[in-house]
């Protein structure tokens, strides 16, 4: 009996090893078949809340914050933040679930509405001021009797996107971060000038458009400044303050021109919409928010959560370099990790035994996500280290198509080498009955492929990485070959493979491109032809043709001229099985992801009357196009 004791005391250890790179998902008793009901009444027995304390900001404004503190806590606590601009006074979703896992572990859990959010005062900006109203939060917590002075930030998209400027500053509070799929805290970072996501290649993108619609409410009431906190929260408990707007059809609405009324044209009064829209990519305001730029600093250990088909997987990986890069903070240079799911903006809830991603199989995605989250702050936050050991691999991805989970000392991995494959054909490659085909070996003398791009007949988008955009857009791996039947869609494909190939770090696409038009678009989409034929996408990407040196010195084109374009990377991890056929995909719209060029070369913003562009990729010996793919040999 006593050897069995021995053994049972074991198994947990065994457990252990066998999950600590690739942590399996939590077991059926997770808190998310509870009842919203059921999960309150597990907050209110684990903890007590303090809700709607205004905490003032540098200069006045008070922001709305819940403080949620373990029941019976004894001495200084480590502290959790999670700011938001949503609705949370009443606890949902996400939040809720993380509140409950904070105050079991002996966190104190603090949710604050942005600035000119709900009950916070001030304006609506978005990020919230991260370095100044981040900052100031910060310091008010570390200075609370409560606290132990140090300090975890938290969140997935909104709630992720504000950390990033405030980790160049450097807080002494601030021992650690877990930013979930937060793109659009990015200003521009290396190979990508996105501008919070509001921009890919210098081509809006519509998702914050209906963002935008739904967040930025300019003329919103508030509560008589005089209110005590007790009266607060009582008023918190039955009125939120929260604006329901009309509803609306966007698939119509996202056709109207000129794109500088989109929401006026729906009643809205002016707001931030009408500030960015005219904004080109590389105007200098866009430093004035609370966006990151590369040139901040780094100062956090981050443990990165991100997707392969979310909005912005390509500036949070470059990003995730540029940390662990810095020499700012050499700690936190070196505590950098990151975890890559198959997954859709935020949805690392859905990771488990049978993930269907758009329309793709991924088969078993499990990953134990709370448990690495808490984990990384045991170890920042409460100085266990080895809850976080160092052997952790600073990179866990998921490799689609071979459909496991992988791990790397860095991204892409080492063993990543570029695989050249050139664009070619005889001149033909409209649709995917066309002539055109990807070689490893250089084209000579071939004909340019030529397609005709009319702004009012866009090729549509069907899935890839997107979010937030009111159903415009679904998300997710599709089939391509309804897009690759048009006339204006250029479609490249390999010979089936004789073997599997995993392509997993950064795909660039170099174009040589002519249009008769002074200005077009030349959108790049990466796909994984099955053996049925079925054409996944995998990524996709965009460069407007004005933008082609540079976001600072944009040119027009003249009619007939051969351009380099090469637009920002798709980044991913994606075995090609054998059989499988390597396929890309060339046009000029990819549309309402994107907005659409109407190609007279003017302000897009302002324009109403589009022109059709004659439009050529070129491939022969002096003007070779192609795609490099990061091969795992």
């Amino acid at each position: 009996m006593r050897r069995a004791g021995i053994v049972m005391r074991l198994l947990p250890l065994v457990a252990l090893c066998a999950n600590a790179v690739f942590p399996m998902a939590p077991p059926p008793q997770d808190l998310a078949k509870y009842t919203p009901e059921a999960l309150d009444r597990e907050v209110a027995t684990l903890g007590t809340a303090r809700k709607a304390l205004m905490v003032p900001m540098r200069d006045g404004v008070r922001l709305s914050t819940n403080i949620y503190t373990p029941r019976d806590a004894r001495g200084p606590l480590p502290t959790i933040l999670w700011k938001t601009p949503y609705n949370e006074h009443n606890l949902r979703g996400s939040t809720q679930r993380y509140v409950i896992e904070a105050l079991r572990r002996g966190y104190v859990f603090i949710v604050q509405n942005e600035r000119g959010r709900y009950f916070s005062e001030g304006t609506f900006e978005i990020l919230g001021r991260p370095q100044t109203d981040g900052y100031d939060t910060l310091s008010w917590i570390a200075k609370q009797p409560w606290s132990n002075g140090k300090v975890g930030t938290l969140g997935c998209s909104s709630s992720a996107e504000w950390q990033l400027a405030l980790a160049a500053q450097n807080h002494p509070a601030h021992a650690a971060m877990v930013p979930m799929a937060s793109g659009a805290g990015i200003g521009k970072v290396g190979r990508f000038q996105e501008q919070g996501n509001w921009y890919t290649g210098g081509v809006p993108r519509s998702l914050f458009w209906v963002w935008l619609y739904g967040v930025d409410t300019p003329i919103r009431p508030q509560l008589p400044a005089g209110l005590d906190e007790a009266t607060r929260a009582r008023v918190s408990q039955y009125n939120d303050l929260s604006a329901t707007k009309p509803k609306v059809d966007w698939p119509t609405q996202i056709q109207h021109l000129p794109l500088e009324t989109m929401l006026s044209d729906l009643g809205e009064p002016p707001a931030t919409f009408e500030q960015f829209i005219v904004r080109e990519p590389g105007d200098p305001a866009w430093r004035t928010g609370g966006l990151y730029h590369d040139d901040m600093g780094w100062g956090v250990p981050a443990l990165w959560f991100n997707s392969w088909y979310d909005v912005s997987i390509g500036p949070n990986l470059e990003l995730f370099n540029h940390a662990r890069a810095s020499r700012d903070d050499r700690e936190a240079s070196a505590n950098q990790y990151a975890v890559v799911a198959p997954v859709t903006h935020c949805g690392y809830a859905n990771l488990g035994p049978d993930t269907v991603v758009g329309k793709r199989q991924m088969g078993d995605t499990s990953f134990d996500v709370n448990g690495a989250v808490f984990a990384w702050f045991a170890r920042w936050l409460k100085g266990e280290r080895g809850a976080f050991p160092d052997s952790t691999p600073h990179v866990r991805y998921f490799a689609m198509g071979e459909n496991r989970w992988k791990s790397a000392t860095q991204w892409p991995p080492l063993a990543a080498k570029p695989m050249r494959l050139y664009l070619r054909s005889g001149g033909r490659a409209n649709t995917l009955w066309g002539d055109g085909r990807l070689d490893i070996a250089a084209p000579g003398r071939e004909p340019a492929d030529r397609f005709r791009y009319d702004p009012l007949n866009p090729a549509p988008t069907v899935g890839g990485g997107d979010c937030c955009n009111g159903g415009l857009v679904i998300p997710g791996a599709f089939d391509q070959r309804g897009v690759e039947s048009r006339q204006d869609v250029l479609v490249y494909t390999s010979d089936p493979l004789d073997k599997p190939i995993e392509v997993s770090g950064f795909v660039d696409a170099v174009l040589k491109v002519s249009s008769s038009a002074k200005d077009t678009d030349f959108a790049v989409k990466l796909v994984d032809v099955a053996l049925d034929g079925t054409a996944w996408i995998i990524g996709d990407t965009i460069l407007r043709a004005r933008y082609r040196d540079g976001f600072n010195a944009p040119k027009l084109m003249a009619p007939g001229v051969a351009y380099t374009l090469k637009p920002s990377p798709i980044a991913t991890a994606i075995t090609f099985g054998k059989g499988h056929r390597i396929r890309v995909e060339v046009t000029s719209s990819n549309f309402p992801k994107f907005a659409r060029n109407l190609n007279t070369g003017g302000v897009i913003a302002k324009e109403t009357t589009p022109i059709v562009a004659d439009n050529g990729v070129h491939h022969d010996a002096e003007q070779a196009s192609y795609i490099e793919l990061p091969v795992i040999r």
